[in-house]
């Protein structure tokens, strides 16, 4: 299939196809004259591209894990799990700030609302 099949069969731009190649993300057959062809098995590649991407992990990260997916070996499985986990710790501190600033829009909501329910202004 061409990449306008894949984009449409993904739901990924066209664009981003092509981003996902220049990172090494994701390889195409090249036509004599230099169409990209993939495979239906290109569809779950970019799924878990984009999966991972909505995740929170970089491009760099995910090429970091891709290993584990395309040749899986025990190296490759040790590595890709401690990458893993040390994406796992920085998406939970992110999770943790982020919560942290959800608690203070919360205070200052519920100030708001106060003031707007008593007429009270500072």
């Amino acid at each position: 299939m061409r990449i306008g099949e894949l984009a449409a069969r993904t739901g990924a731009s066209i664009r981003s196809l092509r981003y996902y190649e220049e990172q090494e993300l994701l390889s195409s057959e090249r036509s004599s004259s230099g169409q990209r062809h993939y495979t239906d098995t290109h569809i779950e590649r970019v799924a878990l591209i984009q999966s991972l991407l909505t995740a929170g992990l970089s491009s760099r990260t995910i090429l970091e894990l891709l290993p584990c997916v395309d040749a899986p070996s025990r190296s490759n499985s040790d590595a890709a799990l401690a990458r893993m986990a040390q994406e796992r710790e920085r998406l939970s501190d992110h999770i943790a700030d982020l919560l942290h600033t959800r608690d203070a829009l919360d205070k200052l909501m519920a100030e708001n609302r106060r003031v707007t329910r008593t007429g009270e202004h500072r």
